[in-house]
């Protein structure tokens, strides 16, 4: 097994409330990133997430325990040391002025250069690794200013790479991204894990994406604790369902995602395979209806849905208040249902 890169310790975390003291925001949590290991930090708004890594990054006290990297008590380490030891992306969007892409990475490389930051070949040799890694070669010479926010995040990760850290900490990383880059950035931490040995903790409300991705994930739940271990452990054992479940919205075991709670709308026998079956039974759930895939005594059908595959498009064949229809789309197929409930 890997070896422990950074440990948390009875560690109590919050921050100070004026002449009140403190409020502590977590308490007694006791955890481990391993080397190579990518963990995503989930919870609610409000639960903690920033605070417990803005702690892990010195950037605020610790209210009681320790943090370790490579068995080194963080307090007890020069900025420098630690520099060397521990890099941080934050969602802000920094000022740098005029710099360009590699510039800015090179500033990865500001705990090793001494007072005078004078780049050696060593350096500017692991700064072209760091922007390699990164994939980041086409946008080396150009200003950050002209970056959009996807490659300016990848910049800002290939400059916490070239610091050659132990623990590579992300505050939301893809917050303000699309959907496309959101993926890009998730794969190429998951990527550098793996190929560098890097440890990785990422804090996100991506939770879809850091389902697909993370080895373990560190669920901090609205009752001040954290749960954590592999994605699908935490599933099977309703965590995930349970920290963020509402009125409005259920996490679904069954395809690892959220759905909105949609009212019953009443019982549909669908006799579909394959890929046009899995998106007609989504469009089906989406209307509140309970999916049968036969027919089971005592239960009543309303709609009866049979994919017909014989020609090179599939059609379907509805079924509705004794009356049948074809379509040779879902999205007709499932206009008529709704019209007719309304």
């Amino acid at each position: 097994m890997n070896e422990v890169a950074l440990a948390a310790h009875s560690l109590a975390v919050g921050y100070r409330a004026g002449t009140k003291g403190h409020r502590t925001v977590l308490e007694g949590v006791d955890l481990e990133l391993r080397q190579g290991e990518f963990v995503g930090l989930l919870g609610p708004n409000g639960t903690g997430k920033s605070t417990l890594l803005r702690t892990f990054g010195r950037m605020q006290p610790l209210l009681d325990g320790s943090v370790e990297i490579d068995g080194r008590n963080i307090h007890h380490l020069s900025n420098h040391t630690l520099a060397t030891l521990l890099s941080v992306v934050l969602t802000d969007r920094l000022t740098v002025g005029r710099l360009t892409a590699y510039e800015l990475v090179g500033l990865g490389r500001y705990p090793y250069t001494g007072w005078a930051a004078r780049l050696t070949p060593q350096d500017h040799r692991i700064i072209q690794w760091a922007i390699g890694a990164t994939r980041s070669h086409d946008l080396a010479a150009r200003d950050i200013s002209e970056l959009s926010d996807g490659e300016r995040q990848r910049v800002m990760i290939a400059r916490a790479l070239a610091q050659q850290p132990t623990v590579m900490l992300l505050d939301e990383p893809t917050a303000f991204l699309d959907l496309p880059t959101r993926v890009e950035i998730t794969g190429l931490l998951k990527r550098l894990t793996r190929e560098t040995g890097l440890a990785v903790l990422m804090s996100t409300h991506d939770l879809d994406l850091v389902l697909r991705a993370a080895d373990t994930l560190w669920l901090i739940t609205p009752e001040g604790k954290v749960e954590h271990g592999a994605p699908e452990d935490l599933i099977l054992r309703g965590a995930l369902q349970s920290t963020f479940s509402s009125s409005e919205l259920i996490f679904d075991s069954d395809i690892g995602g959220f759905r909105p709670r949609i009212p019953a709308t009443g019982n549909a026998l669908l006799m579909a395979d394959g890929l046009s079956g899995m998106w007609m039974r989504r469009a089906l759930e989406r209307e509140g209806f309970r999916i049968l895939d036969s027919r089971v005594a005592g239960e009543s059908i309303d709609v009866e849905i049979v994919a017909d595959d014989s020609a090179d498009t599939p059609t379907w064949r509805l079924k509705m208040d004794g009356v049948e229809h074809r379509y040779s789309d879902i999205g007709s197929l499932i206009a008529r249902i709704a019209s007719s409930s309304r």
